[in-house]
This record gives C-alpha cells, sequence and structure tokens, in this order.
C-alpha cells in the first residue's frame, strides 16, 4: 500500500523536521512506485538505483498529473553521487538488507550523512531478526496472483544461516501467456540480517542522531515479534 506508506513518511516529516523538505532521494528506488508517489505530493523527487533494468520500468511508469520530472540516476547505493544535499532521504522495502557486507552498510549510511542537509532526515526500514529465523528460515511458500487477467505463480525457497545472518531465496515465478502457455523465469536473491545495535551503531558512527525505531505505520513499539 503505497499510499499509507507514503502518509507515514509525511507523518515522519511533520514529526522530526523543522519544515516540509522540498528536495527527497529515494534510495534503491527500484521501479520508481514509492518514488511516483512522493513526487505527486508535491516533493521534488532523485531517484536512485543499481538496477538499469528497475530504472527502465521507473522511467516508463506513468509520471505524476502536475509533479515534477524525477531524476532517475543508475547507481550503486554503496558509491552513489548526487549534485548537492537533500533534505530527506527515504530507503524502502528492506533495501538496506541487500547490503550483505557490514562494510557497505557503513558506507551507505555515510554517504547519506553526507547529501543531507544539516539536521535533514534519514528514513528507511528493516526485516527484523525475528522476520528472517521466524518466517523465512528455510520455510518454502507459494503465491498465486492475477496480472491484467493472466494468471502469475511464484514458488520461493528461503535458505537462513543464523551464523552469517545471511538468507538466500529462490524464486521460480511462472507468468500465463496469451495463449495459455506459461512462461518460466528463475531468480536468487540475498539479505543479511542486521541485529538493532548494529544498526544504532552504524548510524552513530557516521554521524547520525538516531529519533526513533517504529514497529508499523502507527508509531507502535517495536517488541521481540515485530
Amino acid at each position: 500500500d503505497y499510499g499509507a506508506w507514503a502518509d507515514f513518511i509525511e507523518t515522519c516529516f511533520s514529526r522530526y523536521l523543522d519544515e516540509k523538505p522540498e528536495l527527497v532521494l529515494d534510495l534503491a528506488c527500484g521501479t520508481g512506485r514509492m518514488t511516483r508517489e512522493l513526487a505527486a505530493r508535491g516533493y521534488d523527487m532523485i531517484g536512485v538505483d543499481g538496477s538499469a533494468d528497475m530504472l527502465a520500468e521507473a522511467y516508463g511508469g506513468e509520471s505524476p498529473e502536475g509533479a515534477k520530472p524525477i531524476l532517475y540516476l543508475c547507481q550503486d547505493m554503496r558509491s552513489f553521487e548526487l549534485y548537492g544535499t537533500v533534505g530527506a532521504v527515504v530507503c524502502c522495502l528492506d533495501s538496506i538488507n541487500y547490503l550483505i557486507e557490514e562494510k557497505d552498510l557503513r558506507e551507505v549510511f555515510s554517504l547519506v550523512h553526507n547529501y543531507l542537509d544539516p539536521d535533514g532526515l534519514f528514513l528507511f526500514d528493516v526485516n527484523t531478526p525475528y522476520k528472517f529465523e521466524r518466517i523465512y528460515g528455510d520455510n518454502a511458500y507459494v503465491l498465486e496472483d492475477e496480472i491484467d487477467g493472466r494468471g502469475v505463480f511464484c514458488g520461493w525457497q528461503n535458505q537462513y544461516d543464523s551464523g552469517t545472518g545471511v538468507c538466500d531465496f529462490y524464486l521460480s515465478v511462472f507468468e500465463e501467456r496469451g495463449d495459455g502457455s506459461y512462461l518460466r523465469s528463475d531468480e536468487h536473491q540475498r539479505e543479511r540480517c542486521y541485529s538493532a545495535d548494529t544498526l544504532r551503531s552504524a548510524l552513530t558512527e557516521s554521524g547520525f542522531e538516531l529519533l526513533g525505531v517504529v514497529a508499523d505505520f502507527a508509531f507502535g513499539e517495536p517488541d521481540p515479534t515485530t
């Protein structure tokens, strides 16, 4: 629900910033769904992502009526460069967990701090240890959906190493074609579980002041099962 997520982001802007930011960076923006949602709300947006395929989808997305043009940059989040500072940085959909090495996590936090205005806001979400251990684990899932009237089937197998904190996701997707046959595609993704202490330490070392940690869009307190 990108609308609800954007509502939460704007509530954070109101809660933690003295004034509404004009220029916002969507880091690891993917296909630009959140980037366009925020642009529609009047923000001047920059979208950075390391995937040319993702950004091709973003470029092809319908621009919000009346919104300023979005600047998309194809750059690795571990080494991105901007032309100046921004008022806020958002990094959504557990993109931080895709940083497998802790040194990469610290490098990203340092870069974000470097490109933020003084007293700017960095807002990101992560998958928690509970999710990696209990929801992902070594579990398998089957997902079925329909897109434009055609069936989509996904077989999803997880493999979590509690020693390294790394989880491998093996996905096979079957998409129905016009003649009733299905086209199969396979992909492998990998995420790293970071403890709250590791995240706090990396933020502090990068010069950030930690303003809050919340469990949901209602600003609930995190607990062991969040």
